[in-house]
């Protein structure tokens, strides 16, 4: 017989309706009976063929349900199913090795009063928390409360990515500020700056389904449930404008670093401009004086050099002079 992982069966929980939970094998699905304080929560892996034959075959969704959440791509959502189900998309920040933080992980789910079936396709520790709650006797009580675990965990998982990303423009700016001579790395602002857009292009929708959540309340919903998804909401806001201001900061750093290249340059043009203008009247002397024919002032002369030194001299000091009348020195 397959094991529950080649099943596609990562966790099957039933909640006892006090904050722990047992857990079933793959065998004990199709013969379980809940009481009524019980409510069941299967995680399944949907990349596994197994895992999709059994949630179009012997779950009892529709095909219409089933097809959604095999979706490919899929965006934050909420679809509300007639008897007071819903489908659930979320995202999680993806904390997989080597890959992208903002490259969010779904999470889809399916909810009724007694029950839940998420299907993921990368892991989440978000999903590994909440079973851990669950396993020290302090994890969701309920269906409802399960579905308020996740996006927690969720949210979690996010609050410690954008404090990341504001750390790193604190570090940029503090660094341009308190160093003349450094130079902030563009490839690096720039990632800053994709990483945020990244994160809400997830998260404003996203917030919008905790939205949704916290004014349509289902039946089955425990009653304190509004003011949870409220709050996550909140939370989400207050993340999402976090990230519109990394943004905006990583490009006020940018011109900072661009507004000072541009003053260097120009200073730099600035002093060839004056270094050009002040020789340029002795070149041209050294240049007549130095014309290889007949006539030439002061080639006969056994004085014609020191004569020459100090007329090139004395355009010098005329031109310092004028200069400085000017104010360009």
């Amino acid at each position: 017989m397959l094991a529950d992982e080649e099943m596609g069966l990562l966790h099957a929980l039933v909640l006892d309706g006090r904050g722990g939970a047992r857990q079933l094998t793959y065998a004990d699905i199709a013969s379980l009976e809940l009481v009524e304080s019980e409510s069941l929560w299967l995680h399944w892996d949907r990349s596994q063929p197994q895992a999709q034959a059994w949630l179009r075959e012997r779950s009892g969704l529709s095909g219409f349900t089933c097809d959604v959440l095999l979706e490919e791509n899929t965006r934050p959502r909420l679809l509300p199913l007639p008897a007071d189900e819903l489908l659930l998309f979320l995202r999680g920040v993806n904390l997989n090795p080597d890959a992208e933080p903002e490259d969010m992980v779904s999470l889809r789910v399916f909810a009724d009063a007694r029950r839940v079936i998420s299907l993921r396709l990368r892991p989440l520790r978000s999903t590994e928390a909440v079973i851990q709650q669950l396993a020290a006797g302090v994890g969701p009580k309920t269906a409802s409360e399960v579905l308020i675990s996740l996006a927690e965990a969720l949210t979690d998982r996010v609050d410690d990515l954008v404090a990341l990303l504001a750390e790193k423009v604190d570090d940029e700016e503090d660094r341009l500020e308190t160093e003349p001579r450094y130079a902030p790395p563009q490839d690096k602002l720039l990632a800053l700056r994709r990483q945020a857009a990244s994160l809400r292009r997830f998260l404003l929708p996203q917030n919008e389904i905790y939205g949704q959540l916290a004014r349509k309340r289902l039946p089955w919903f425990v009653d304190d449930d509004t003011v949870y998804w409220n709050e996550l909401s909140n939370r989400l806001i207050r993340y999402l404008e976090e990230l519109e201001l990394v943004r905006e900061r990583a490009n006020l750093v940018l011109e900072a670093e661009e507004r000072r290249m541009r003053e260097r340059m120009n200073r730099t043009m600035y002093l060839l401009g004056i270094i050009t203008g002040f020789f340029l009247p002795m070149s041209f002397l050294t240049g007549l004086l130095g014309i290889n024919v007949g006539g030439i002032p002061g080639s006969e002369n056994p004085y014609g050099f020191a004569l020459a030194c100090a007329l090139i001299a004395a355009v010098a000091v005329f031109q310092w002079w004028i200069f400085r009348r000017l104010k360009w020195v």
